[in-house]
């Protein structure tokens, strides 16, 4: 299965391209709006040149790395577009990270210094952090050389733009490195697929460590569009999401479902007209909830909304247009099919692996796909995302979980993520994770559900869905309700506070 989308003949080939373009275009046009103020791209390549210039004063040569540790800012932007152009490699790390996580993400890409603001100093000061010299933006820029410093260094696509750090198997954080190449693979596909233009105002709801927030960034770039950065503390905020998504008339919205379903439960985004301005909607990082998707398709007959699948080692890989059709849809919602220009290859998995019927496991190749894990062996081949997949009857891909989900309950293999989309997609549903709970003969599965407003699902009412939808080993044993699924700081569900919960008796 292979996907469109190439970057074009005479299109942009580094990502710092796309903010020179555009300010060349459009100098005055809004390029970020944040709660402190806003920056045109004329600002914004005025601002990257003077980070350039103050990093190089610094001693900072191309394929450094920086490591940008703080809240979403304009400056924090600024400082990404900087290091761009001066050909060092940025690595965004949130301000929710501690000093400890810091210091071993530090050990692992060994940066030339940490950039943050004055309050990350101070927690740096305190807990004597010492893998790497601290520098807060004012005092970079107080070493910045004269205007017109910081020329862009000469890179090829294929050079390393950024690394994002995720959770590693072994418990150590794991840098996936991306090329100029691999995002722009995605950027361009996306926003000519979206016919993203100047006059879009995109969201950013996903932290700069999270790849949701490449889309948002540079989509908005490549088109000349403006971004508009929502601050962590506010992500899980639903009436003050709401409330900015209405009076920002934001055009294009993009988060993981989890942010959708609080939105919807708490924030009353589906109790009045769609969003003015709202024409596309996006959803990835997760599983999207069918009920979920029914209901904004009913709720936003004008509005397209998709969901898009991919691991972090790729961006997205597959996407899946919601239509008219999906409201009568009664399994969980397809990935969809290739993107990116990627191809996809369904491998079989061993003949005792266990997986659900037709499963396979899903491969990637293509120029989304990632160098390869900072301090690590080049990528080489396809990528073998560990997620089971099977084909729909319409040519989509199903998404049915991750191979490392796999569990047994009484001696049967059980797949998590199955239970999971089948449990999801019953109408009293609207978020929901399955967990293990106990060994042997003692092991229970619980689900964990988030109900639709109105509903109340039950567990006989549960069992007998899942009964005719999974093996009697598959059908759960516990139900808890809870107002809410506990998160990582990336959004997704937090299966370790889950399973912990449950373990020590919480009840939701």
């Amino acid at each position: 299965m292979r996907g469109g989308g190439q970057t074009p003949p005479g299109g942009p080939v580094l990502l710092h391209d796309l903010v020179a373009r555009a300010a060349r275009r459009s100098p005055e046009a809004p390029a970020v709006r944040a709660p402190e103020g806003e920056l045109s791209y004329r600002g914004l390549d005025e601002a990257a040149g003077r980070y350039a210039g103050a990093l190089a004063a610094r001693g900072v040569a191309p394929g450094d790395r920086v490591v940008l540790w703080a809240g979403k800012s304009l400056e924090l932007v600024a400082a990404m577009q900087g290091c761009l152009r001066l050909g060092a490699v940025y690595v965004p790390v949130t301000e929710a990270n501690p000093p400890s996580r810091l210091a071993r993400i530090c050990h692992g890409c060994t940066p030339a210094l940490v950039l943050t603001d004055a309050e990350g100093a101070g927690r740096a000061a305190g807990a004597g952090f010492a893998a790497a010299p601290v520098v807060t933006f004012e005092a970079l820029l107080a070493d910045a050389p004269a205007p017109g410093a910081g020329a862009p260094a000469p890179l090829t696509p294929d050079d390393p733009a950024y690394i994002l750090y995720t959770s590693g198997s072994t418990g150590e954080p794991k840098g996936v490195c991306l090329s100029h190449r691999n995002a722009l693979a995605f950027v361009v596909w996306a926003a000519d697929m979206l016919r993203i233009g100047p006059h879009d105002r995109l969201s950013n709801h996903a932290p700069f460590n999270f790849d949701l927030s490449v889309f948002d960034l540079y989509a908005a770039f490549h088109a000349g569009a403006s971004v508009h950065l929502i601050p962590q503390q506010l992500a899980y905020a639903p009436e003050q999401l709401v409330r900015l998504l209405m009076e920002q008339e934001l055009t294009v919205w993009y988060s993981v479902p989890s942010a959708l379903t609080l939105m919807a439960a708490k924030g009353g985004l589906l109790e009045e007209q769609a969003p003015p301005g709202l024409r596309v909607c996006l959803v990835a990082g997760e599983p999207f909830p069918l009920p979920l998707a029914q209901r904004l398709r009913r709720h936003w007959p004008d509005v397209r909304i998709f969901n898009w699948y991919g691991p972090t080692e790729t961006n997205v890989c597959t996407s899946y247009e919601v239509t008219g059709a999906d409201l009568e849809r009664t399994t969980p919602l397809p990935i969809g099919t290739a993107a990116s220009g990627d191809e996809l290859e369904l491998a079989p998995l061993e003949r005792d692996g266990g997986g659900p019927e037709g499963a396979y496991e899903l491969r990637v190749t293509g120029p989304s796909v990632m160098l390869g894990y900072w301090g690590g062996p080049a990528q080489s081949g396809a990528y073998a995302t560990g997620d089971l997949v099977r084909l729909d009857p319409e040519g989509n891909l199903e998404y049915l979980g991750r191979r490392d989900q796999m569990v047994k309950i009484r001696g049967q293999r059980v797949e998590l993520g199955e239970i999971e989309a089948v449990i999801g997609s019953h109408p009293d549903v609207g978020d929901v994770a399955a967990v293990v709970v106990g060994t042997g003969l003692e092991a229970a599965l619980h689900a964990v559900a988030v109900a639709v407003p109105g509903r109340t699902p039950t567990l006989l009412g549960l069992k007998l869905w899942s009964a005719e939808r999974l093996p009697s080993s598959m059908v759960l044993d516990v139900l808890h309700l809870v107002d809410e699924l506990p998160r990582t700081p990336n959004g997704k569900m937090d299966k370790r506070r889950i399973a912990g919960g449950i373990s020590s008796g919480w009840d939701g």
